[in-house]
């Protein structure tokens, strides 16, 4: 890896071709999500019908990087039932497919033999890994780089089968 760390923008940026997320954690609790998670649990709803109402730079990262032609996919793997936080999750999730990411859903009990790295990723282009390291209460604990090839053929291969198995957000239920 460079010896300075590439921030996340500067990640997909300089993807070419794909960008993956597994996210395996059925409660996150990080700062940047604390306001939106407090007001959607008083009843707030994202308005679809008003773009500009829930449009952010996350999406216009997003929008712009599959406008490049790089694929965006992200799997969520969760316990049924889903968690109050997953609940939150799964309500914006509209905002990610606006903006061009795709997402999928995979019950927990479905993925039972699959091996799974220990923690959340990223994966750019099957070569860098971004790993998302979480408190046991999800609060972040930090992002760690890798370029190791074997580290990142494990999360290409986890991400495909959890991919394949898992349920395209527009036809999930959450339970």
């Amino acid at each position: 890896m460079p010896s300075s760390t590439p921030t996340f923008r500067e990640l997909i940026a300089g993807c070419t071709h794909s960008a993956v997320h597994l996210e395996m954690r059925d409660v996150y609790s990080v700062d940047n999500e604390r306001q939106q998670f407090e007001a959607w649990r008083q009843g707030f709803r994202h308005n679809p019908a008003d773009r500009s109402s829930w449009w952010r730079p996350w999406l216009d990262l997003i929008q712009d990087t599959v406008a490049r032609g790089v694929t965006v996919r992200r799997a969520r793997i969760v316990s049924e039932p889903v968690s109050e936080y997953i609940r939150f999750e799964y309500s914006g999730t509209f905002t990610n497919i606006a903006a061009g990411e795709q997402v999928r859903w995979l019950p927990r009990r479905r993925a039972s033999d699959i091996a799974l790295p220990g923690n959340d990723f990223w994966l750019f282009d099957s070569r860098i890994i971004r790993w998302n390291h979480f408190t046991g209460d999800g609060g972040s604990a930090g992002q760690e780089l890798s370029d190791d090839p074997a580290a990142a053929n494990l999360c290409a291969v986890a991400f495909e089968e959890v991919w394949a198995r898992a349920v395209p957000h527009e036809q999930y239920e959450i339970h």
